[in-house]
């Protein structure tokens, strides 16, 4: 689909309605970056889940079992820390693009995002808000809790 830009009296008309139209892009691929981030979430989530549901209903032979189960419980427990990883780099990410998004305000009639978080940090003694990736940077943590239990399984068997 081919754009055309009209060309306008007013610079400062044409500068603003571009602005605005960079903002809206810009804050539409911040959105994309967020989803991305929970579908990358779901991933981990399922792989780690499925890897434990496979070890508990696969028959294993007890001359392989100690390894099978060691190199799963390993194979689980660097997954964990991967996604630790990469749930940092997301947030790292969009930091710096909310970052942009309230520069791009300032020239912007009314700073939507800024006004957000200045309501949210004057409100926060009312309300018990947690940042998702607070909330977030726990859950590869706690899935990790079964893959050390496995790995210490596969040394006392």
């Amino acid at each position: 689909m081919k754009t055309t830009i009209k060309k306008h009296d007013n610079k400062q008309d044409f500068s603003q309605t571009a602005l605005l139209e960079q903002y809206k892009l810009y804050v539409e691929m911040t959105d994309r970056v967020s989803s991305r981030r929970a579908d990358a979430n779901k991933f981990y989530i399922s792989l780690l889940s499925g890897l434990f549901a496979l070890l508990s209903i696969v028959s294993i032979p007890s001359q392989f079992q100690k390894y099978i189960v060691g190199t799963a419980a390993i194979l689980g427990i660097a997954l964990c820390f991967v996604w630790v990883i990469n749930i940092r780099s997301y947030k790292e990410l969009n930091s710096l693009k909310f970052k942009v998004i309230h520069e791009m305000e300032k020239a912007l009639p009314y700073p939507c995002y800024d006004r957000e978080w200045e309501i949210l940090k004057n409100e926060s003694d009312t309300r018990s808000y947690f940042r998702l990736t607070r909330i977030e940077q726990y859950v590869p943590f706690i899935l990790m809790g079964p893959y050390i239990i496995l790995l210490i399984y596969a040394f006392i068997i």
